[in-house]
C-alpha cells in the first residue's frame, strides 16, 4: 500500500531542515510532494529553494529519493526511502513563457496550478475577480500536459478552475482542498468544481489545515468528513490526501525579498486574520487515517484508494519522464 500526501510545506528556504519529512515517513507516508515556491516568491528564490531541496534529498540517498515515475515511488516504498517530487502554487514562476515548464519538470516539479490566491496574467485566484483562463492560460495548460506535470487547481477561481479543467486533456487534480459546501471558505471547492475534476477522472486531495476543513486542531476524523463528502458525491475512486502542513522553523527566514505585503496573498476580506493563524494536522494523523476511513464506511480497498492509490492511477496517467 502506498500513502500519498499530495502537498506539503517546508520552509521556502534552501538550508529548510527535512526532518519533518522523516516524520512523515515514519508515520507511513511513501511519497510527498513538496512545495518550492508560489507566486510571491521571485524565481531566484524558486531556484534556490530547488537547489537547496535536491542537495538535502542527494545527501540522504539511504532516506529519500527524487522521483518521475509511479514505478519509482513503489520501489522507493520496497527500498524503505521517501519519494519526492516538488510542486509550484503558481504560474508567475513560469514568466510569461510556457517553456519554463518543461525546464521545471526536469528540475523535478512535477505538480502545479497557475494562481496563488490573487489573479496573474495565467490564470485567477480564489480571492480576486473572475476572469476565466487567460489566452496565455491555454498555452500554459497545454504546456503542463506535454510535460507530464499534474495539473493542479487549488488556489484557483471558480470559474478560472472550471476552464483549465475544460482544457486540459489529462485529468486534473486539487492537491489541497476541502469541500465549500461543509465550510463555507473561498478556498474550498465548490459541488460544480468537484464534480468537473472527476468528469476528467481527477482527484481532489483533502486538506487538514484548520481555516479550511472547518475546526481548530483538527485530526484524522476531521479530514474524514471532508473525504466521506466528496466520495458520496462522486465516488470515491476520485478523492485523495494532501494535508498541506506547513512545518515552520523559526531559525530560518523564508518571507519573499522585496515589498512582501501578506495582507494581498491573504486578505482579511477573505477571512483570513494575522493573529489568528491556522493550525494543521500532526505528521501522526497518517497512522490514523485508515481507522478514521473505516469510521465513515470504506473499507480497506476504498481506504487504500483514497490513502494513495486514487493519486497513483492519475500520475501513472499524466507523468513520464521529463
Amino acid at each position: 500500500m502506498i500513502n500519498w500526501d499530495a502537498h506539503v510545506c517546508l520552509p521556502q528556504h534552501p538550508h529548510a531542515d527535512f526532518t519533518p519529512v522523516r516524520k512523515l515517513h515514519a508515520a507511513g507516508v511513501n511519497y510527498v510532494s513538496l512545495n518550492v515556491g508560489a507566486d510571491m516568491n521571485p524565481v531566484s528564490q524558486v531556484m534556490s529553494v530547488i537547489a537547496g531541496y535536491r542537495a538535502s534529498i542527494a545527501a540522504e540517498p539511504e532516506r529519500y529519493t527524487l522521483v518521475s515515475s509511479v514505478d519509482d515511488i513503489i520501489k522507493a516504498a520496497a527500498d524503505g526511502r521517501m519519494a519526492i517530487t516538488f510542486d509550484l502554487e503558481g504560474a508567475m514562476p513560469l514568466l510569461d513563457q510556457p517553456e519554463m515548464v518543461a525546464l521545471y519538470a526536469q528540475l523535478g516539479v512535477r505538480q502545479i496550478h497557475l494562481a496563488y490566491n490573487r489573479n496573474n496574467s495565467v490564470a485567477d485566484g480564489c480571492h480576486d475577480l473572475p476572469r476565466g483562463l487567460t489566452p496565455l492560460g491555454h498555452s500554459m495548460v497545454a504546456a503542463i500536459n506535454d510535460a507530464g506535470m499534474l495539473m493542479d487547481c487549488s488556489h484557483t477561481g471558480r470559474m478560472c478552475s472550471l476552464d483549465i479543467m475544460a482544457a486540459s486533456s489529462k485529468p486534473v487534480i486539487f492537491s489541497h482542498t476541502n469541500a465549500y459546501t461543509l465550510v463555507p471558505h473561498g478556498r474550498n471547492v465548490t459541488d460544480e468544481q468537484i464534480r468537473a475534476c472527476a468528469d476528467t477522472n481527477g482527484v481532489v486531495c483533502v486538506s487538514g489545515l484548520s481555516w479550511f476543513v472547518g475546526v481548530e486542531n483538527p485530526g484524522a476524523d476531521d479530514v474524514a468528513r471532508h473525504v466521506a463528502y466528496i466520495a458520496d458525491l462522486v465516488g470515491v475512486q476520485h478523492v485523495g490526501i494532501g494535508l498541506d502542513i506547513c512545518f515552520q522553523q523559526p531559525d530560518l527566514d523564508d518571507t519573499p525579498p522585496g515589498d512582501f505585503d501578506p495582507s494581498h496573498w491573504w486578505p482579511a476580506s477573505a477571512g483570513y486574520r494575522a493573529d489568528k493563524p491556522p493550525t494543521f494536522t500532526p505528521p501522526e494523523v497518517w497512522r490514523e487515517m485508515a481507522a478514521a476511513l473505516r469510521k465513515i464506511g470504506l473499507g480497506d480497498q476504498d481506504a487504500a484508494l483514497v490513502m494513495g492509490r486514487n493519486m497513483m492511477r492519475v500520475a501513472q496517467q499524466v507523468w513520464h519522464k521529463p
